[in-house]
């Protein structure tokens, strides 16, 4: 089956964060840093907010034409949120935002890829799984970054998506254990 992927624009964000928010309904790390109550929508509604802020504006992101797929890939310089950004990002977390801020002091002693562009999201709906459609994601995003001789790198808390970032020339450069959270595994690609 042949996935046809495009640049994500504002009329696909709803489309996009309801992807993603299937896509991320039993992610570790979703589960472990999103408060459990409407987790669903709440991630839904913090994968919105990161693209529309971030993405979008400062990044590349990218849906296939069936709005089955999305990923998003950010440079390193992309600022910060603004402080109503930032406010409704906590409260999206809900009684759990503290843990985001300890896996960021633990993440942050991982290798870091310098000047690298980071690999923020990817996600297909559950019925999508398996029929390629990550991994023509994945293609596209990594073909604009190697076109303009850029690094990446990302972070994943599922070790069975593993092979699948090492089948795009991604390795492993680190791993941690969150307390009483997953497994986060950091790792780089150098530009293609």
């Amino acid at each position: 089956m042949q996935n046809s992927v495009r640049p994500l624009s504002i009329d696909d964000l709803d489309r996009a964060a309801e992807v993603l928010g299937e896509a991320f309904a039993d992610y570790p790390w979703t589960n472990w840093c999103v408060a459990e109550d409407s987790h669903v929508e709440r991630v839904a509604a913090l994968q919105r907010i990161y693209l529309e802020h971030l993405a979008l504006p400062f990044g590349r992101s990218y849906i296939d034409d069936s709005g089955n797929g999305v990923i998003a890939v950010l440079p390193p310089d992309a600022p910060e949120p603004d402080e109503a950004t930032v406010e409704k990002i906590v409260e999206l977390h809900g009684d759990r935002f503290e843990r985001v801020l300890q896996a960021d002091e633990q993440l942050s002693a991982l290798p870091a890829l310098e000047h690298a562009w980071s690999l923020a999201t990817i996600g297909t709906t559950p019925r999508s799984q398996g029929s390629g459609l990550g991994s023509a994601l994945l293609k596209h995003a990594l073909a604009e970054l190697d076109r303009t001789e850029q690094a990446c790198w990302l972070d994943t808390s599922t070790e069975r998506n593993l092979p699948l970032y090492q089948r795009f020339g991604f390795t492993i450069v680190g791993k941690t254990s969150l307390p009483d959270g997953p497994d986060v595994w950091r790792m780089h690609r150098l530009q293609g």
